[in-house]
């Protein structure tokens, strides 16, 4: 079994683990940075290695427009072809099946679309998502083609939905297990749906366990529901997937949600807010959000966070910064970007250690206080993963 659950703590759900992957074990709970066109953008492989982190989020939807399933193919890859030497989890495109809703076509045999680049028809099986991620990509970790809807949509809709998703995680998981036993292929993890319908998300937590596969991830949460209610379900569904299995939240990735997810026993999770953010010179701070283009910040010598000890941190200041975003200089991404995914990491490290201590309630606790006691700009809770 590659998960290990090594601990939890008391007054929470959170817990700590280990997950063992092809290109190397990665300690839980984990946050993904999201490299959606084989890139994690304005960072290279480098930059994210010497930030600790060794898991990143592909999309296959985005990559199977472009470059190609063929060009990724002959280059050994999707690790040799990014020059990235650990491991990737690769999305199905199940969330453009929501995000690009006018686009395309669901069917029982799969989604029919049309490229947002071109306008050329494309469709997608079950098993395409498979063959994609295991043969062409050579992915750590494959995920299933799912249908993820809104909050606020019929019943009918919703569970329509959750039935097409499991039906076709059962043909996905055929086909994962077709592969040749001798070549090595990454863990496939089911997917939860359900809209905001407990008995649909027991429903469909009951028939992907039944399939016993390597870990279980929960979609559809993030999409745009108060945070409240984002809160609730997190902790429900959490509950309903196997203890022994990794558990993968997809698309959050604000301090606020990360810290909830890890409270309700989640394992892993990813989303492009971090990256998107530092693009747009918002900073992550212990005290907040920080928007670096302000003209406060025009003579402040001062790092974007005195106790984050990253590099970025290390060796600028607040006034370099909106210097660079002001001239509108590609170095001013870069190192917000390098930034705020140390930030997240630091995080999260903080919250393994806290867990490991029995301290986690208390560290969740103190760490929201102060980030929210002077924060200058509102958390992004939407899913953004790209």
């Amino acid at each position: 079994m590659p998960f290990c659950l090594r601990g939890t703590c008391p007054g929470s759900e959170a817990r700590r683990g280990s997950l063992a992957l092809n290109h190397g074990t990665i300690e839980t709970p984990c946050f993904m940075p999201v490299g959606t066109n084989a890139t994690v953008k304005a960072m290279t492989a480098r930059d994210l290695e010497q930030l600790g982190i060794r898991l990143i989020l592909g999309n296959s939807y985005h990559l199977f427009l472009r470059p190609g399933p063929d060009v990724i193919r002959a280059a050994g890859g999707l690790h040799r072809f990014m020059g990235w030497q650990h491991n990737i989890l690769t999305d199905s495109g199940g969330y453009q099946v929501f995000s690009l809703a006018t686009l395309r076509t669901i069917g029982e045999a799969g989604v029919t679309f049309k490229s947002h680049l071109d306008g050329s028809l494309r469709h997608l099986t079950p098993e395409d998502v498979v063959d994609l991620q295991a043969l062409s990509y050579g992915s750590d970790v494959l995920m299933p083609l799912d249908v993820c809807t809104a909050p606020g949509i019929p019943r009918a809709e919703a569970e329509e939905a959750m039935r097409t998703t499991s039906r076709w995680l059962q043909r996905s998981a055929a086909r994962w297990r077709e592969a040749e036993p001798s070549t090595p292929k990454g863990e496939l993890f089911g997917i939860m749906q359900g809209n905001f319908h407990r008995d649909l998300r027991q429903a469909s937590a009951a028939d992907i366990a039944a399939l016993d596969l390597p870990g279980y991830a929960i979609g559809g949460l993030s999409v745009g529901e108060d945070f409240e209610v984002f809160r609730d379900f997190t902790h429900f569904t959490a509950g309903l997937l196997p203890r022994g299995k990794p558990r993968y939240l997809m698309g959050i990735g604000t301090p606020e949600y990360v810290l909830e997810a890890i409270d309700a026993g989640v394992d892993l999770f990813d989303c492009v807010f971090p990256t998107r953010t530092a693009r747009n010179a918002l900073a992550l701070t212990v005290d907040g959000p920080l928007n670096l283009r302000l003209e406060a910040n025009r003579n402040d010598l001062r790092p974007i966070d005195p106790e984050c000890g990253c590099p970025t941190c290390r060796d600028h200041s607040r006034a370099y910064l909106r210097h660079l975003f002001k001239a509108k200089e590609i170095l001013a991404a870069m190192l917000a970007t390098r930034h705020n995914l140390a930030f997240i990491g630091k995080l999260v490290e903080e919250a393994r250690l806290a867990i490991d201590q029995g301290k986690f309630p208390s560290f969740k606790r103190s760490f929201l206080e102060r980030y929210r006691a002077a924060r200058r700009a509102p958390t992004l809770g939407e899913r953004t993963r790209g």
